[in-house]
């Protein structure tokens, strides 16, 4: 222990001194070959060595290239820096180690709260046991699709357990245009097909047409098929736009669809007061997925699923073995009745950790910067000759678009395509691509907490930079 005791010290400056480093350096540079063969190409060792010693390893190999997220200049996908409060229990919850799939002991005690304090931060009701966290909006969207399977299932008079999906005529399940990849692999996974899968247009800001959605709805009801799930945004990868929650929660309510929201990034921006009537309707979700590892900064992985009424997933998965009998445990039983996953970790530490130390005030004020903080980048995009915004700032992404003068159509999309990139390669600040209406885009997603105006206009300066060796 006494080794433990003094590399575990040395961790902690190690930690500090890294994170503290973090805004005076690159947001990210490539890894030279020597680092890069021995991340990737290590023999396994036949004899160990001293804890300090690994780190010395972690600082010289590891720590000099990280994904970039730490940066205050990092807009990329939607990921963000850690929580100090965190970053700083994590080696607590590993030194416990616990399985948090049930039984009596600090860990899943903690995640009741967690989770309920979770619902609360959104408005989101929550029943005693109606949720629990996850390895993010992945396995919280396989929950929550495998649940509406089952209640789909026991609508139409059979048991998905037990009989699978065959021979039963196909479930139809819809969702937008810029819903999240997730999705389609949950449908695939889970048998459903992506066959079946309804794509919804979107309108020009980017949110899901109602009056598309009951055309197609409609469309399979006269062809036979069973609608059973709909799935909303609020606040797409994209874009950050919230889909009509509520319009499109009577459109469930008509058709007895299972009403299914994703809010892993974007769900905690009803904390913004500006953006807030935007999600009326979220909390007639019968479920929602969140990740308190995106906006929060929870370090990863944590994602969360939310139900209104425990008895859906309960009904979906709960199997306990005689091995797994607790007789002392409570009404709710075991989070691994709620679930797939059987060993779970202690994800709820850092979950209390972080909201804790913010407070609901700490983590408003965080929203409230961040979306104040792409609002402000947008006008800058307008208020330039040489930039155009492609879509309504509503969260904390501005999607945009580099447009040198005299530069045909073509010649802006082919410069589009290769800016992230070009731009990653600088290390002076981080931005990812996507696609909107078919044409290239930029986006620059603000969670960072200590991003400021002037990281802004670096980011901007990047982009004319880099367009200018692309173009030389």
């Amino acid at each position: 222990m006494d080794d433990l005791r003094q590399a575990g010290r040395s961790a902690a400056d190690l930690v500090a001194d890294h994170l503290t480093a973090v805004p005076g350096g690159p947001v990210w540079r490539p890894v030279p070959d020597a680092d890069r063969s021995w991340l990737s190409h290590q023999p396994l060792p036949a004899t160990g060595r001293p804890l300090e010693n690994l780190l010395h390893d972690i600082r010289d190999h590891v720590l000099p290239y990280p994904m970039g997220n730490g940066h205050p200049r990092f807009f990329g996908w939607v990921n963000s820096p850690p929580s100090p409060a965190g970053v700083l229990v994590a080696p607590l919850a590993a030194a416990l180690n616990p399985s948090c799939a049930g039984g009596d002991h600090a860990g899943v005690l903690l995640e009741r709260t967690a989770v309920r304090w979770l619902a609360e931060l959104v408005g989101y009701p929550h029943p005693p046991g109606a949720g629990l966290l996850t390895s993010g909006a992945s396995m919280a969207t396989i929950v929550a699709l495998a649940t509406a399977r089952q209640r789909a299932g026991h609508r139409e008079g059979w048991d998905v357990r037990e009989s699978g999906l065959y021979p039963h005529r196909p479930l139809a399940m819809y969702l937008s245009a810029e819903a999240h990849s997730c999705l389609r692999k949950a449908a695939e996974l889970l048998g459903l097909g992506s066959r079946h899968l309804r794509t919804v247009p979107v309108d020009g800001a980017f949110r899901m047409d109602t009056d598309a959605l009951r055309r197609l709805i409609a469309a399979d009801l006269d062809a036979g098929v069973r609608p059973f799930f709909v799935t909303a945004s609020a606040g797409t990868v994209n874009t950050g736009a919230v889909d009509p929650l509520a319009d499109i929660a009577e459109v469930a309510r008509e058709h007895d669809l299972w009403f299914h929201v994703d809010g892993a990034y974007g769900a905690l921006g009803i904390l913004d007061k500006e953006a807030d009537p935007g999600y009326a309707g979220l909390g007639l979700a019968d479920s929602l997925a969140l990740d308190p590892h995106k906006w929060l900064g929870v370090p990863v992985d944590c994602g969360c699923v939310l139900f209104r009424d425990p008895a859906g997933p309960r009904d979906t998965f709960s199997l306990v073995p005689p091995y797994l009998r607790d007789d002392d445990a409570d009404e709710l039983g075991w989070f691994s009745e709620y679930g797939p996953e059987q060993t779970r970790s202690f994800r709820a530490l850092r979950v209390w950790a972080t909201i804790a130390h913010l407070g609901r005030d700490g983590i408003a004020q965080l929203v409230r910067r961040t979306t104040g903080l792409a609002r402000t980048l947008a006008a800058m995009v307008e208020a330039s000759g040489d930039f155009d915004l492609l879509a309504p700032v509503v969260t904390s992404i501005t999607a945009f678009r580099h447009r040198p003068a005299a530069m045909d159509p073509g010649e802006v999309e082919a410069l589009n395509q290769a800016l992230p990139i070009a731009v990653q390669r600088r290390g002076r600040a981080f931005l990812t691509g996507t696609r909107l209406s078919g044409t290239a885009a930029l986006r620059a997603c603000i969670l960072h907490p200590a991003t400021t105006e002037d990281d802004l206009a670096v980011l901007l300066d990047e982009i004319r930079a880099a367009a200018k060796e692309l173009t030389a």
